[in-house]
């Protein structure tokens, strides 16, 4: 995600690195670089002119204090300037009618159909909303099937009206269904083009006049970078909408359309799409976006993942174990598990501070645990229970069962020692004092 982007920016911070103080001359080199990374992101040139000129006035107003350098003040201009330039703040839906109806827009292939489960799985378990998606997408082949099968995959139901052709019908059909099966969210799923055309926006029209919804939500691919501004604004002028989503941000994107969208249309990125699970569903912080171009992580996002998948009692009697020395291997794929569900190991290894630069060029996969999995799913349930049993000739068992080397299983098996030694201080003595005093500290919210 904006891979290209940051590297370029990181190029153009260091024109100032060295540099006692901010200049005219130096300023308006680095602003030049600044300029560059972002048409090459495709961001339009007007914008990347525009956005520049701000950065190079803030610069130059600045007066720089001894403990800040010029390259770290630079950094924070545009951190500031990207975050406006996106938005500035996290903008919720609108959720307060019952039921509470979004009607979803955009082109054919953004990923409408996919983002409608998305959201009303997303809603479903943050919210605790009763959804219902809708088959509005009369004209695709296989469109009303992909819903359902998708709704079968989130547990949530599937109005469709397979002989009706009227896309205003089945729309309002569905909320009249809704409101008498006790759904308080309706999800509308549209037919989309390969291109913007007058009978596609007056379908899409109609059908908003016919359920009034409380959310218009766009949908479009960041992968077609400008273009996606220029289809935006085609939609919002006929529809007002209330919000974008950007689709594919974990694609091989330049995020030109996640820079620029806001600016163009005056409506907020409300979702991105990061991946192809029912779960790969984030809200779009500007903030936080604007962390991670610039390399400096995504700390919050990361917690906030951890704490979804953070289960208090489990905890605690996880503690309890580790305490008594009691931590073994069923616990180890317990906890492999809990990671593997907060999404691509690379993208949350990218959330720490500093490790998106140090992992650029390592491919770390999805499957980045499946030798450790093969390994212990290769043991018994003594042996994962009771790891001080793993003699010799268990361990070449094992290693051919999981298809390695036993050095493989004796790494493991010592990697596992000198975590549960580590967990343990961290449980007991001074670790456990220090974590008392850590949460003493710390507000809850």
């Amino acid at each position: 995600m904006f891979e290209g982007l940051s590297d370029r920016l990181d190029r153009s911070f260091k024109i100032l690195k060295g540099h006692g103080r901010i200049t005219e001359i130096n300023v308006a080199e680095s602003v030049k670089e600044i300029r560059k990374a972002l048409i090459e992101a495709d961001v339009s040139y007007k914008i990347a002119k525009d956005f520049t000129a701000r950065v190079k006035e803030e610069a130059l107003g600045q007066n720089v204090l001894n403990a800040v350098k010029p390259g770290e003040l630079m950094v924070k201009i545009v951190h500031d300037e990207l975050e406006k330039l996106m938005g500035g703040e996290q903008v919720d839906i609108n959720l307060i009618s019952s039921p509470s109806v979004i009607l979803i827009a955009g082109l054919q292939g953004s990923g409408k159909t996919t983002f409608s489960a998305k959201l009303a799985n997303y809603l479903k378990s943050k919210k605790g909303k009763q959804a219902l998606l809708v088959a509005g997408d009369v004209y695709r082949p296989a469109a009303i099937n992909q819903l359902k099968v998708l709704g079968e995959q989130v547990g949530v139901e599937v109005y469709a009206e397979e002989e009706n052709k009227s896309p205003v019908q089945i729309a309002r059909n569905a909320v009249k269904y809704a409101r008498d099966n006790g759904k308080n969210l309706v999800i509308v799923d549209t037919a989309g083009r390969l291109a913007v055309d007058e009978e596609m926006m007056k379908e899409i029209s109609a059908v908003k006049e016919a359920i009034n919804p409380d959310e218009i939500l766009f949908v479009v691919d960041a992968m077609t970078g400008q273009d996606a501004v220029n289809t935006a604004k085609a939609f919002n002028d006929l529809l007002d909408f209330d919000g974008v989503v950007l689709t594919k941000l974990d694609g091989d994107t330049r995020g030109g359309a996640a820079l620029t969208i806001k600016s163009i249309v005056n409506k907020p990125i409300k979702f991105v799409g990061i991946g192809e699970k029912m779960d790969a569903l984030d809200l779009f912080h500007p903030s936080r976006m604007a962390d991670r171009i610039l390399g400096m992580g995504d700390i919050v996002t990361l917690v906030e993942k951890a704490q979804e998948q953070f289960d208090e009692e489990e905890a605690r009697k996880l503690q309890k174990k580790i305490a008594k020395n009691q931590f073994n291997f069923n616990d180890f794929l317990k906890q492999i598990k809990q990671i593997k569900k907060m999404g691509n190991v690379k993208d949350l290894m990218g959330m720490i501070p500093g490790m998106g630069k140090a992992l650029k060029n390592v491919d770390i996969d999805d499957d980045a645990f499946k030798g450790i999995e093969a390994i212990i799913y290769s043991m018994t349930n003594e042996e994962r229970e009771n790891p001080k049993v793993l003699n010799g000739s268990r361990r070449k068992r094992i290693a051919r069962g999981a298809g390695t080397n036993i050095q493989e299983v004796n790494r493991l098996i010592k990697q596992f020692a000198e975590t549960s030694k580590m967990m343990k201080m961290m449980t007991t003595g001074g670790g456990k004092n220090m974590m008392k005093m850590m949460q003493g500290g710390g507000k809850r919210r």
